[in-house]
């Protein structure tokens, strides 16, 4: 839950949604999806994320105090994109014409053919190492340069020799 006081309590409702979300691919009958989401995400990446909030030794989060003028001009704004939407639905205004011409003809053909579904381990594979092979590294990159970055930060700075002398 993202309003966890606690970032251990946090992290820990993620592992459920990250388990939520491999019961979703057990529906949709991905079973290596939903193991896979298990194993990395709720297990690796969960475990790498409690280290992180363990090292660097975060206690409660404080306590925003709410805003009352930005919170009563936020629910008035979205009181009136209700109101604006419901209305909008509900007049003579918006027939079903226009939907259902925007629907009769695609404009591409592509977008209506029948997509070849394989829930292969080697089709998962082959896709991940060719065409996706760019966006397979720099996720790799971008994981490398985070980790460098918790390493910076954690990092206990000694006080400079100059620091000391004076």
């Amino acid at each position: 839950m993202v309003v966890a006081r606690n970032p251990v309590n946090g992290a820990m409702f993620m592992i459920v949604s990250f388990v939520g979300m491999a019961a979703l691919f057990v529906l949709l009958e991905a079973f290596f999806l939903a193991i896979l989401q298990i194993l990395v995400y709720a297990g690796a990446i969960m475990v790498l994320f409690l280290f992180i909030i363990m090292l660097l030794d975060m206690d409660e989060v404080e306590k925003i105090k709410p805003r009352t003028v930005t919170a009563f001009a936020s629910g008035i704004s979205l009181a009136l994109i209700v109101v604006g939407i419901i209305s909008l639905l509900g007049s003579d205004g918006m027939s079903g014409q226009a939907f259902a011409s925007l629907a009769a003809a695609p404009d591409f053909p592509s977008a209506a053919a029948p997509m070849e579904l394989s829930l292969s381990t080697k089709s998962y594979g082959f896709g991940l190492f060719t065409k996706y092979m760019l966006p397979f590294q720099l996720t790799g990159l971008l994981l490398l340069v985070a980790m460098i970055g918790v390493i910076v930060i954690s990092k206990k700075r000694e006080p400079s020799q100059e620091q000391s002398a004076s």
